[in-house]
């Protein structure tokens, strides 16, 4: 018999971007994520599904919404009676640049459509926050500053207005610094533009990655079967999400 989620009061987050937020972390952690009755996916077939860690072969892939959602509950944000409904938006390799994230394209639309579909399940749900990691793919195409600024502000406006809250927590986080350190001229321009998108919308935090390694670094070469330096490890991922969540958590001064 299919769960009835009509009957779930969820707080509803949604996770968008590209593939750092979709999760491509890889190798060992010392305290894996073990599931939890509490904290659900909606993903892009719009199924609801227990949150959870993927199997990609013979290994564990993870993103950093898992660890988040740990800090959400451990300390104390979601109240009794309530449940965690993670919007699992992001896609790999997409940007503003290549037509999939400007207003009125497909993975914005989806994004809109999906976290629609998560606040009608149960008219007590509530949007709780914005986490979004993306820009690699636009800094790779070369995205400048105003550009990479303009589309990045008008999405988070979109979104506050469609879903009237013009308050709702954004965190946006900085790229793997090895990727970063070797692309430092196209990163640049793209990463200026997202802290200053996070300072200047109000009720926004960006998050640094200094300390973060990628799957390159940690594992010399990902299970898939190559290099890997663009994507965080998995204890990276890990460690990722916690700072995302001491960044959301200083946006609501808590």
């Amino acid at each position: 018999m299919l769960k009835d989620f009509s009957k779930e009061r969820f707080d509803v987050l949604i996770q968008a971007g590209q593939s750092n937020a979709e999760g491509y972390g890889f190798g060992p952690v010392d305290d894996p994520w073990q599931g939890d009755e509490r904290v659900w996916y909606l993903n892009q077939d719009f199924t609801v599904s227990r949150a959870a860690e993927r199997v990609n072969g013979n290994e564990i892939q993870s993103n950093f919404s898992l660890s988040f959602a740990r800090e959400y509950l451990t300390n104390g944000f979601l109240e009794e009676g309530r449940k965690l409904l993670i919007i699992r938006s992001a896609v790999g390799g997409t940007g503003f640049l290549d037509g999939n994230w400007k207003s009125g394209d497909p993975l914005f639309l989806q994004m809109m459509e999906m976290t629609r579909t998560a606040m009608a399940l149960n008219p007590d749900n509530r949007l709780v926050g914005l986490l979004w990691h993306q820009g690699e793919t636009d800094a790779g195409l070369r995205a400048s500053y105003d550009v990479h600024y303009g589309h990045l502000s008008t999405l988070l406006r979109l979104a506050r207005e469609e879903f009237d809250r013009h308050d709702l927590p954004f965190v946006a986080g900085d790229f793997v610094q090895h990727w970063k350190g070797d692309n430092i001229e196209v990163s640049t321009p793209v990463v200026d533009a997202m802290r200053a998108v996070c300072r200047d919308a109000g009720h926004a935090a960006f998050v640094e990655t200094d300390g973060l390694l990628s799957n390159l670094q940690e594992l010399r070469r990902n299970p898939l079967g190559w290099e890997d330096p663009i994507h965080f490890s998995r204890k990276a991922v890990y460690e990722l999400g916690r700072r995302y969540f001491q960044a959301y958590r200083g946006i609501l001064g808590r």
